[in-house]
């Protein structure tokens, strides 16, 4: 195949999978189809490519129209098709296409009337590709039908609706008009870099969004997913489920389009595939969990990731998060917490300094709701950045971060004994012993007044994870993280065995430790071993 035939191929591909799947003509204000949209603009694929500059989207040009819907009067796909639109919300559509023939495009696109939603199909397509489509667009159009200045833009309802937040972010080129359509700069690109501009610097201060991630080329990903999703916390949507649809394109994960599905059962859809690429800030959230079939660890809206803690780590990695019939299934270090019952008095919420018995140094405050049970639960901190490398003498060592971070858990203990093989033993480890334990704890549970919390140990920890202290169980299990410590004067750092799902993990040497956070109740061994006296590697 010759590299003009591969460019052909190239931009077909595009025409046909990454622009809207009708556009208006705007010379008679007619639709066209993708294939009509093709058949227009092949004969400008150039024949050679000197440059390596030939991109199929700087051919392809089509103006998008981003606005507030009418509450009622917006032109439909069946008025436009039978040529019968009339009203404001056509008025609206007529002044969009005549500001977008000055940007020198031929198509134009608009939310109202170029879907045909009588079409689940096409419905469905569309709400999943509508990033992409203003991400493409040579120009995105706003009219913010609420100002006439720039000020205005503070209270116009466009900056607090759900869609509009991918309107705002996805175009590389955007131009905002006023009441009257009138240009609200002077500029053609409202979307320069230059941060220094007064509607970037409102559009910060009405949307909460930093000038930086509007005005560069916004990266779509399911990362800093608790910044993010606070961005669209105060947003309203008519429908409710198009709360977590509006984030697709944000996050760039994609689901299925079920209206009728209920808010509550779109968003845990939603938190489920972007807990798949396992950034660590979807679990950044407080409040009320959602209701969701198997698990307490998804929240409820995007609400929930409001005042929550904001955490400065260098790097959080990647964190295995799976979610199974008991709930969440994640890899964490388990550090064990002692409450202070002091300072556990009276009833309310209150923020109370949890002791570390392995790290003395440091303190952490959480904010629980005070209560008389308190001495029924075990707390304990999960952990989620740490590594996992190999040693000379061990099959397993685990390193955590001098700054880490880590989520508030809580159990209730049901049943606690001490095993027959329970005798102290050597580990190898001059002035240390290993004793095991035998435990049955209740389902750990996030708390649900916190999120994640930053820790910032002394020193970096190290401790060692044994697959002999592993006790395989048909299901799912949940460990105590009860600390037994020998010299009680030397730090050392609890190494919680987790469940794991199969013998061969034992085997092997598992890379990962999981908690299932949720459902899930059984009896457990352990074994905690320091590295060494000081833990320093």
């Amino acid at each position: 195949m010759s590299d003009f035939a591969r460019r052909l191929e190239e931009f077909d591909q595009y025409v046909m999978n990454h622009i809207p799947i009708r556009l208006i003509r705007l010379s008679n204000m007619t639709f066209v189809g993708r294939e009509d949209v093709r058949k227009h603009f092949r004969s400008s694929v150039p024949q050679t490519n000197p440059f390596g500059i030939y991109k199929p989207s700087r051919l392809v040009k089509y103006a998008i129209l981003s606005h507030r819907w009418l509450d009622s009067g917006e032109p439909t796909y069946e008025e436009m098709k039978e040529d019968t639109a009339t009203g404001p919300g056509y008025e609206k559509l007529k002044n969009f296409c005549q500001q977008a023939r000055k940007f020198k495009v031929k198509f134009a696109w608009s939310d109202t009337c170029c879907i045909d939603k009588s079409s689940s199909t096409e419905l469905d397509e569309s709400i999943r590709s509508m990033f992409r489509w203003y991400r493409n667009s040579e120009i995105c159009i706003v009219h913010l039908a609420k100002s006439t200045t720039i000020e205005d833009i503070l209270l116009d309802e466009w900056t607090a609706r759900g869609w509009t937040l991918q309107e705002l972010l996805a175009p590389f080129y955007i131009k905002f008009f006023n009441k009257y359509w009138i240009p609200m700069t002077d500029d053609s690109n409202d979307k320069r870099k230059e941060s220094t501009t007064k509607i970037l610097q409102t559009l910060e201060t009405a949307t909460g969004i930093p000038r930086h991630e509007i005005y560069w080329q916004f990266n779509p990903g399911p990362f800093k997913v608790d910044e993010r999703m606070a961005w669209a916390a105060k947003r309203k949507t008519t429908r409710v489920e198009d709360v977590a649809y509006s984030l697709m394109g944000i996050f760039d994960v994609s689901l299925q389009i079920a209206y009728g599905e209920g808010g509550d059962r779109a968003f845990c859809r939603l938190i489920e595939a972007i807990m798949q690429a396992g950034d660590p800030s979807v679990l950044n959230w407080k409040g009320t969990a959602a209701k969701h079939h198997t698990s307490d660890a998804i929240p409820r809206s995007p609400r929930s990731f409001l005042n929550r803690r904001e955490l400065k780590l260098a790097s959080s990695g990647r964190l295995e998060m799976t979610m199974t019939g008991l709930g969440l299934r994640v890899p964490l270090v388990i550090l064990p917490l002692n409450l202070p019952l002091t300072m556990a008095m009276g009833t309310g919420r209150a923020r109370i300094p949890f002791d570390c018995p392995l790290c003395p140094d440091i303190k952490i405050d959480i904010n629980v709701h005070n209560s008389l049970t308190h001495s029924q639960y075990q707390y304990a901190l999960g952990i989620i950045n740490y590594s996992l490398v190999r040693d000379g003498s061990r099959e397993v060592v685990v390193e955590m971060q001098g700054k880490s971070a880590g989520f508030p858990l809580r159990c209730r203990q049901v049943d606690q004994f001490v095993s027959p093989t329970s005798e102290p033993r050597t580990n190898g480890v001059v002035g240390f012993q290993t004793v095991y334990l035998e435990q049955i704890f209740g389902p750990w549970r996030k708390i649900r007044e916190e999120g994640l919390i930053e820790v910032n140990f002394p020193i970096t920890p190290s401790f060692y994870i044994e697959p002999l202290a592993l006790f395989y169980t048909l299901g799912p299990a949940i460990c105590s993280p009860l600390c037994i410590q020998r010299p009680p004067n030397i730090l050392s750092v609890d190494a919680v065995a987790a469940p794991l799902l199969s013998e061969v993990d034992v085997q092997t040497g598992a890379k990962s430790f999981p908690v299932i956070l949720d459902r899930a109740k059984s009896m457990v061994y352990w074994k905690a071993s320091p590295v060494s006296a000081v833990h320093q590697r």
